[in-house]
């Protein structure tokens, strides 16, 4: 029997542990990382975790924040994201960041939610795992990352494909995970498109961007696929309509490109324009103890558009970085600045 269009055109964006992806990673060499086993009592299975730091981290002592993947084995996503990021720091083009990629085992169960959907159902015997896989990453990822590694709070998700769709859906499901949501061509056609169905409701509660005070970013994008760039174009208006000005949302239409492209091609170019290295570092004269040593997360609001995130003590500097949004007449921030401590 045929397979529906709509499912023809979706398996080979959730097939990312094979075929051509596997293909590409097997032939990109990998930067120097590590590697850890995590039991996970939420997922009932142990994950395999890959770890990019950059140059010059075994010997120095700053925090940075934290770039987590999906699909972030070594035979999947890993090499050309920990390669992109690399290059990036090396050519001073690029934030000095970490990378932690998530191993799969069963993809499609974890990145997509529940679905209503028969046709949706068919592709893997178990979907409808996002959930989980959120708490996962959440109440234990992120901690075990925290203790094993110097970071500060700063946390962005990058992916593709149902990947992307697990970061959208957490995008509006809990906010306050990640300060950056990066989706290359989401699989927005999850449960007939409820993510964007929903998107307006969701967008005009007053806590849609969670309790923060920093601006939340979030960056789409799509390539010449109907069933994603149609939903992700109509999310594109609904951001447009009702998006907060706290959050800095862009969404770039890439229709010469594939589903096979669209990922090494728009990565280099977006992490470099979100994650930009400071303009400028100066030392500061308070006193340490002027700084609030049990506040770890805490955010103090100077003037509009402009955050300081305050963290423990120690000898320390400030960093300010200013940012430009891309795409000016969306609604949101033309600029902005951040300013955070170093230790």
């Amino acid at each position: 029997m045929m397979m529906p269009k709509r499912i023809r055109q979706a398996l080979p964006v959730a097939l990312l542990t094979g075929g051509l992806a596997a293909e590409a990673a097997a032939q990109e060499p990998v930067p120097p990382h590590q590697t850890f086993t995590m039991e996970s009592a939420v997922l009932g299975e142990t994950r395999r975790i890959n770890v990019y730091t950059p140059p010059g981290y075994e010997t120095g002592w700053a925090k940075h924040p934290v770039l987590y993947m999906p699909d972030g084995g070594v035979q999947e996503d890993f090499p050309h994201i920990a390669s992109t990021v690399d290059a990036g720091i090396r050519a001073g083009e690029l934030r000095r960041m970490i990378v932690v990629g998530i191993e799969n085992t069963e993809r499609r169960r974890d990145m997509t939610g529940p679905t209503e959907v028969a046709e949706d159902r068919a592709i893997a015997p178990r979907v409808g795992g996002s959930a989980a896989f959120r708490r996962f990453i959440a109440e234990e990822l992120m901690p075990e990352v925290r203790r094993r590694y110097r970071v500060t709070g700063e946390a962005a998700i990058i992916g593709e494909s149902l990947a992307g769709l697990f970061i959208v859906e957490t995008f509006f499901l809990q906010p306050d995970l990640f300060d950056t949501y990066i989706a290359l061509s989401p699989s927005l056609w999850w449960n007939g498109e409820a993510l964007v169905r929903g998107a307006d409701a969701r967008l005009k509660d007053p806590e849609s961007l969670g309790t923060g005070l920093a601006p939340t970013v979030l960056y789409l994008s799509s390539a010449d696929e109907e069933n994603i760039a149609a939903p992700a174009a109509r999310l594109a208006e609904v951001l447009r309509a009702n998006a907060s000005p706290r959050l800095l949302w862009q969404y770039r239409p890439r229709p010469e490109l594939t589903h096979a492209t669209i990922y090494r091609a728009e990565a280099p170019r977006v992490l470099r324009d979100l994650f930009p290295p400071p303009l400028s570092i100066s030392s500061v004269t308070s006193p340490p103890e002027q700084i609030d040593r049990d506040d770890t997360t805490g955010i103090t609001p100077l003037r509009e558009g402009v955050e300081a995130a305050r963290e423990p003590a120690g000898a320390f500097t400030v960093i300010r970085e200013e940012y430009t949004n891309p795409q000016p007449s969306m609604h949101s921030l033309d600029r902005w600045t951040k300013i955070h401590l170093s230790f």
